[in-house]
C-alpha cells in the first residue's frame, strides 16, 4: 500500500494503518491490503505537533534518563490535539523540553512512543531521540511492552480472571468509535477484578495487544462497561472514564528492562475507597520508584 501513497514511508504508512487512520474502500486498512483500480483510500492525517513555544501544560516527570522518559499523564490532557485544536497537549509540551533536538523527529510525532485517550490518565513514554522512538515503538509492535491498567467499571463481572479476545475495527455506523466486528483486528485483554461493590467492580487489566480504545470496547462488549465513558458506557457531567495506566515494563533502547508506574489520581481512588474500601485504595495511592534492571540491549 505504501507504493500507492507517494510521499510517505512505508514506516509512516504502517503508523497511520495501526492508529486507524487509514481506510479503504470505507474499511479499516490493513497492513498487508493490496490495492486495485477504483480502490477509494481515505487517509485521515494527524496534526503537526505544535513548534516549540509555551506549551501551556506542566507535566510530571516520573522517569528520566538520556534517551528517553516517563511522565504521570493526567485526564483532560490530549496526547496529540485535535485537529484545529490549539490548546495544551502531551506533544507540544514534549517538543518544548526537546528544544533544538525536536528537528531530528517527525514533525507529528516527535518523542511520542505509544498513545493514552485523552480521558486516561498514568504511564506515557516519551523519546528523546529518533533511535530510542524507534527501539521503544519496536518493543510495542512486538508484545514486548507489558501494561497494566486500573479500572473502575459499571456491573461485575460474571468471572473473576478472564481474557476477552474479539477483533475491534472503527464501528460501520460511527467512525469515531470503535467496535468488536470479525472484520476487525485481532485484540486481546486479560483481566482480574481486585473487588466488587455497590454495583461495580475494580479491575487490573493487561492488554495484550494495542488497538485504539480497546480497553474500553471489550470491557463494554463484555457488560462492563469502564465507569462513567461517555462513548461505550454511560457518562457522568464532571466525570471522565475511570481508567488509568497503572504500570508499564518496557525493553529500554539502551539495554535492561525499565519498569515505571504511576500512582492512581485522586477520583479513581474515591470510586475505588467507596467500591471496597481504604485497604484497597491504598494499594494505587502509591507506586514502587522506577528500576532498571539490566539485560541484553533491545
Amino acid at each position: 500500500m505504501a507504493g500507492s501513497l507517494p510521499g510517505f514511508s512505508r514506516a509512516r504508512v504502517q503508523r497511520l494503518i495501526e492508529r486507524g487512520l487509514v481506510e479503504v474502500n470505507g474499511a479499516g486498512a490493513r497492513k498487508s491490503a493490496v490495492l486495485t483500480a477504483g480502490d477509494r483510500v481515505v487517509v485521515m492525517m494527524e496534526p503537526a505537533a505544535r513548534e516549540a513555544g509555551d506549551p501551556g501544560v506542566e507535566l510530571h516527570i516520573i522517569y528520566e534518563d538520556e534517551v528517553m522518559a516517563a511522565v504521570d499523564k493526567p485526564a483532560g490532557l490530549a496526547v496529540h490535539g485535535a485537529p484545529g485544536d490549539t490548546g495544551p497537549s502531551v506533544a507540544g509540551w514534549w517538543l518544548a523540553q526537546l528544544g533544538d533536538a525536536a528537528g531530528a523527529f517527525e514533525a507529528e510525532r516527535a518523542g511520542i512512543v505509544h498513545r493514552l485517550d485523552k480521558d486516561t490518565s498514568g504511564v506515557l513514554l516519551l523519546a528523546k531521540t529518533p533511535a530510542a522512538q524507534a527501539a521503544l515503538s519496536r518493543a510495542f509492535e512486538e508484545r514486548r511492552a507489558k501494561k497494566v491498567y486500573l479500572a473502575v467499571v459499571e456491573g461485575v463481572p460474571s468471572q473473576p480472571h478472564a481474557v476477552i479476545e474479539a477483533a475491534i475495527d472503527r464501528d460501520p455506523r460511527d467512525r469515531t468509535r470503535m467496535a468488536v466486528t470479525s472484520r476487525g483486528r485481532r485484540a486481546r485483554t486479560e483481566y482480574r477484578m481486585v473487588a466488587s461493590g455497590e454495583g461495580r467492580a475494580v479491575l487490573e487489566v493487561y492488554p495484550e495487544t494495542g488497538r485504539t480504545h480497546q480497553i474500553r470496547v471489550h470491557l463494554a462488549a463484555a457488560g462492563t462497561p469502564v465507569a462513567f465513558d461517555a462513548v461505550y458506557g454511560r457518562a457522568e457531567p464532571g466525570g471522565r472514564q475511570l481508567l488509568h495506566a497503572l504500570r508499564i515494563a518496557v525493553p529500554h533502547p539502551e539495554g535492561g528492562t525499565l519498569s515505571v508506574g504511576a500512582p492512581a489520581p485522586p477520583d479513581l481512588l474515591a470510586a475505588i475507597r467507596a467500591i471496597a474500601g481504604e485497604a484497597v485504595a491504598s494499594r494505587y495511592a502509591a507506586v514502587p520508584p522506577a528500576t532498571l534492571e539490566q539485560g541484553e540491549a533491545s
